[in-house]
């Protein structure tokens, strides 16, 4: 039987890169997936892609970083499928302007902890009480391997992937006995398109990659790890960081 048969799941994020590959697989494996997305056309194509696939999906379009619109999103959610089982808050992503603290321009600040952190926060704000009423379910949140090294530059966004890993203990400890299980996956260097486009700028982390063989992957090898955690399989798993990063914080 599919993993996440009968199971719906909302993903932010989900028109492109991790998110979209996640909304794939967890069709694959049985839920329908409610793709919440800023940008009309990637999440538009994200859907047709999950159906096209043989998967049912349906797309809301979202701005995570503002609260009534997340709230819109989870009552579009169960108004499509009556209830909510997973919540993927995989919207994210770091500015090219980032950089260590004493360099970085303020204007960098709020919208990459909105990005990220608050983005999070709001999902979970509206997404939490609807798993508790479907009788628990699974979130999974999106750090970064930032967050457990000392020595990346991008200091904003840092702060806000490592924020992402207390706020997922916290509210593994807080909703636990509802049902609720709350963990959080650490990528490291993963081929979307967005950082395809600035591979260039990527090119002085080779000598680091070198060392470790596993350390750049494809958007389906993070939606592999999400789709245990949204799965049965990890249902002991809670409140728990992985790191799908190739070692890179490890050794």
């Amino acid at each position: 039987m599919p993993r996440l048969t009968d199971k719906v799941a909302l993903i932010s994020g989900a028109g492109s890169g991790i998110g979209r590959a996640s909304a794939l697989r967890f069709a694959e494996e049985g839920a329908r997936v409610v793709i919440a997305e800023i940008d009309p056309a990637l999440g538009k194509a994200a859907a047709d892609a999950v159906r096209a696939a043989g998967g049912e999906a349906c797309f809301v379009e979202t701005d995570v970083t503002v609260d009534e619109k997340v709230e819109r999103c989870v009552a579009a959610a169960l108004e499509a499928y009556g209830r909510l089982d997973v919540l993927f808050n995989c919207a994210g992503g770091s500015l090219e302007a980032d950089a260590p603290i004493t360099e970085v321009d303020p204007a960098v600040i709020e919208p990459t902890l909105a990005l990220n952190l608050k983005s999070t926060l709001l999902c979970c704000r509206h997404g939490i009480p609807e798993l508790v009423r479907a009788g628990g379910g699974s979130v999974i949140n999106t750090s970064s391997v930032v967050a457990l090294r000392g020595d990346m530059p991008l200091h904003v966004y840092s702060a806000a992937k490592g924020a992402i890993l207390s706020l997922t203990r916290s509210l593994a400890g807080s909703y636990g006995e509802q049902g609720v299980r709350v963990n959080a996956i650490c990528p490291g260097m993963v081929l979307t398109e967005r950082i395809l486009r600035r591979a260039d700028a990527n090119a002085g982390s080779a000598p680091l990659l070198e060392g470790h063989p596993f350390a750049v992957g494809q958007p389906v090898d993070i939606a592999n790890v999400a789709l245990f955690l949204a799965s049965d399989e990890s249902r002991m798993v809670t409140g728990a960081v992985i790191p799908a990063e190739g070692g890179l914080s490890a050794f």
